[in-house]
């Protein structure tokens, strides 16, 4: 391979990885509703491929190890070397604080490899908006915006996140 063929191939490897690395950066944080699973959140199993129903893809407070809100929860998954759970944990301790009936729950997700398992847990930190009934709404991986987080509740809440 000639000198200039080597800098095509160079230049063409770095474009790909700088367009994946943007990619990747642009959902970080973002939060989305849940794709629709082909196996429950229930205990895995061989052979499962019963689509999630409401009663398998909620989560308990037993699952949790804490009581669920009266209207939501916000559960971050974290670990102990993990960059951005500390102020992520402010974040949604300070919403949470800020409006009637929303809990917090913290998960260290090597505690609970479980739980981190049947969620598809990928990165810390994660961050699940829940429900009155405990099903998953909203989800996000990495550092999540304070404007989306309160856009996330607002829409299990029923209102504009304001409150």
């Amino acid at each position: 391979m000639s000198v200039v063929g080597g800098l095509i191939v160079l230049v063409v490897v770095l474009a790909a990885a700088s367009a994946a690395g943007f990619g990747l950066r642009a959902r970080q944080g973002r939060f989305r509703a849940p794709k629709p699973s082909s196996t429950p959140l229930g205990p895995p199993g061989r052979g499962d491929s019963v689509p999630p129903t409401a009663a398998t893809s909620a989560l308990t407070a037993a699952d949790l190890g804490a009581p669920l809100g009266r209207r939501a929860t916000l559960v971050q998954f974290s670990t102990e070397f993990c960059t951005y759970c500390g102020p992520t944990r402010e974040l949604l301790a300070e919403v949470a604080s800020g409006r009637d009936g929303v809990a917090f729950v913290e998960i260290d997700a090597a505690d609970r490899m479980d739980l981190t398992r049947r969620l598809r847990v990928m990165s810390t930190p994660t961050v699940l908006v829940l429900g009155a009934d405990g099903a998953i709404e909203r989800r996000s991986s990495g550092r999540p915006r304070k404007s989306e987080l309160l856009a996330a509740v607002g829409a299990v809440l029923g209102r504009g996140g304001d409150s």
